[in-house]
């Protein structure tokens, strides 16, 4: 796992540079679900859930099938976004300050800026919560997250989230700046 960010990138970057010479570079979507299992998509062979709008995704999208995560989402995340075991990225848990991503490890959002990208992360950063640690900090562009784990989720030994936030018109963290949003 040490070296899957490595892999990725020899493998990605030359085909993006290929792809800069021949033709308009392939955006790249990531998506990461927060506590969702293999078993909860119909296109995995679920017979009550219907999920055909995510099946058309995962049938058009190259999916990442052999890969083991942790029983939380911070050190998932962590391993996820820099191709390093959690441990090695210092994240071992998701409170009391053992969700923080490593400042010196180096985030896939980073290799592909690099590559010329343009990045961004929208939702759950989970990763800390002080600046230092921040999205903005760890190669992405554009920044629309919320704090801690979940809207409204706070809790001894870190940030949290904006005081008061509830999952009903929360404030997000924008760009550095707190902005307020309607809707769930």
């Amino acid at each position: 796992m040490k070296h899957t960010l490595g892999l990725l990138s020899a493998l990605l970057l030359p085909s993006l540079a290929l792809a800069g010479v021949t033709a308009k570079r392939p955006n790249i979507l990531f998506i990461l679900s927060d506590d969702q299992g293999y078993g909860d998509l119909s296109a995995h062979g679920n017979p009550v859930l219907k999920t055909p709008n995510i099946d058309k995704l995962h049938d058009g999208s190259v999916r990442f099938q052999n890969w083991f995560n942790s029983p939380t989402c911070s050190p998932t995340r962590s391993a996820l976004l820099t191709g390093r075991h959690e441990l090695r990225n210092g994240v071992t848990h998701t409170i009391l300050e053992r969700e923080r991503l490593d400042p010196k490890a180096t985030t896939l959002a980073q290799v592909i800026k690099g590559a010329g990208y343009a990045t961004a992360i929208f939702g759950k950063w989970h990763l800390g919560d002080e600046a230092a640690y921040q999205p903005g900090r760890r190669g992405f562009d554009e920044v629309f997250v919320h704090g801690g784990g979940g809207s409204g989720q706070s809790y001894p030994g870190s940030c949290g989230d904006a005081p008061g936030n509830t999952y009903f018109d929360p404030t997000f963290l924008h760009n550095g700046v707190f902005e307020k949003i309607k809707g769930y």
